[in-house]
């Protein structure tokens, strides 16, 4: 069994640009929460906190939490936490989204980027759509680049004699994420009223090995993790993976050009009444 990913706030924020997008897009999509009083807002895989901000920008007046598993993005996030500038409230905590559920109602559960960690994750729905207010909502956003080249490249070099015994389990598969229309039909047999789509960003990255240094933030944690105690070996596998990436992502005249999928469900439970 391996070891849970460490992340490095640091590295994921170097692409913060383009990764906070899908977000906006997201929460531009998000609908007016129920009232009276403010909102009660849960950001389930807060990671660095940089998000959360906006959700406190969207709702001056609200009870946010973030909520995440890793001590260093927590760590991060702090720098987030306090008043905010409407009356409202924003905090951190430490959760694992393969078996949080919520303690208190909310009008708004939302997560950016972390599902695709959580296997069968689609099993929390109904106990994350009952904690919902009437009029709630539940928004997020997964990768669903799992069959592109970064990811497949990743899991056959992980596969090879070399680096199976090591790395073997450590490159997620496509199964963790499922089709837009599956979590459409899934949300909407729970009651709510399900807005899904997807979208393909072109990400246009500027250096060397740019993409090997987009995911070195994020699908390569588990695999650097596995080869912390072995600086060479990590050596060895990076500068392997970074030639296969370049193949599949050859430099043009302005970038490396970076397609990236991405699907996007905001599900509302019906208001009272």
């Amino acid at each position: 069994m391996h070891p849970t990913p460490t992340w490095d706030p640091q590295q994921y924020l170097r692409h913060s640009g383009h990764r906070t997008r899908p977000f906006l897009d997201l929460l531009a999509r998000i609908p007016a929460l129920p009232g009276p009083g403010p909102a009660r807002i849960v950001d389930l895989g807060c990671g660095a906190g940089n998000v959360t901000a906006l959700l406190a920008d969207r709702w001056p007046d609200a009870d946010i939490t973030g909520l995440d598993n890793s001590p260093e993005m927590l760590r991060e996030a702090a720098a987030h936490a306090g008043e905010n500038a409407g009356g409202g409230r924003t905090s951190f905590a430490a959760a694992d989204a393969a078996d949080w559920t919520p303690d208190s109602p909310l009008d708004l559960l939302v997560s950016n980027a972390l599902l695709q960690w959580v296997p069968d994750h689609t099993a929390s729905f109904p106990a994350w759509t009952d904690a919902l207010t009437p009029g709630g909502v539940l928004a997020f956003q997964v990768p669903g680049n799992q069959d592109a080249p970064s990811h497949t490249t990743l899991r056959r070099l992980c596969a090879t004699p070399h680096w199976r015994t090591r790395l073997a389990d450590t490159a997620r598969g496509p199964d963790h994420v499922l089709t837009p229309a599956a979590y459409l039909t899934l949300l909407t047999d729970l009651g709510l009223t399900v807005d899904a789509w997807e979208t393909t960003y072109l990400h246009l990255l500027p250096g060397p090995d740019p993409v090997l240094d987009w995911i070195k933030g994020t699908g390569l944690r588990p695999v650097l993790t596995a080869l912390a105690d072995d600086p060479a070996e990590r050596d060895t596998f990076l500068a392997e993976y970074a030639a296969l990436l370049r193949e599949a992502y050859p430099p043009g005249p302005h970038g490396t050009v970076f397609p990236f999928r991405r699907i996007f469900v905001v599900a509302r439970k019906p208001p009272a009444g």
